[in-house]
């Protein structure tokens, strides 16, 4: 019942937002988290050891929040690797945070899709409610001082995504 309710949830915040969050800022949700500072939770990285966005200060992360069953950010992870591939000798990072799924699932998924970014498993989901995420995929933009720039809910385009983190890393 929760899953089939997650899923409805997610196709319904796809739908409104399929743009990558061009339309007008929705009501909650993590847009509204702009300028706040970044929540930060040891959960497990996929090697097994812990980790945390607070790991990753002094870097700017594009927090991802997704599952495997989840469409749209299966068809994000591509674009979600080429950025991460183009900004890493920068100070950026790609944080994929798996929610509330197994480190067995999210880790098999991860080796298929040819994932290099970090991947943490969020089993108990706290990310998620922390940066109020409405659906899946969500994307939270932090800076190097751990404070939120811009929330999405939805997939974004490797275009959309290129200019939410060149503004963050001052480049064009």
């Amino acid at each position: 019942m929760i899953l089939a309710a997650a899923v409805v949830v997610a196709i319904l915040a796809f739908r409104f937002y399929q743009g990558g969050g061009n339309g007008p800022p929705p009501v909650g949700g993590p847009a509204m988290l702009a300028g706040a500072p970044a929540a930060s939770f040891p959960v497990k990285a996929l090697g097994g050891a812990p980790d945390s966005l607070a790991n990753y200060r002094g870097k700017v992360v594009l927090v991802n929040l997704w599952a495997t069953w989840c469409p749209p950010c299966r068809e994000e992870i591509p674009a979600l690797e080429t950025l991460y591939r183009q900004y890493r000798s920068q100070g950026f990072v790609v944080l994929g945070i798996d929610q509330g799924e197994s480190a067995k699932v999210a880790g098999e998924f991860a080796r298929k899709y040819g994932v290099t970014y970090p991947v943490l498993v969020d089993d108990g989901q706290q990310y998620g409610r922390a940066y109020a995420a409405l659906g899946l995929p969500t994307s939270i933009l932090v800076d190097r001082a751990g404070k939120i720039i811009k929330g999405v809910d939805g997939e974004m385009s490797l275009a959309q995504m290129r200019e939410v983190v060149a503004s963050a890393m001052h480049v064009k």
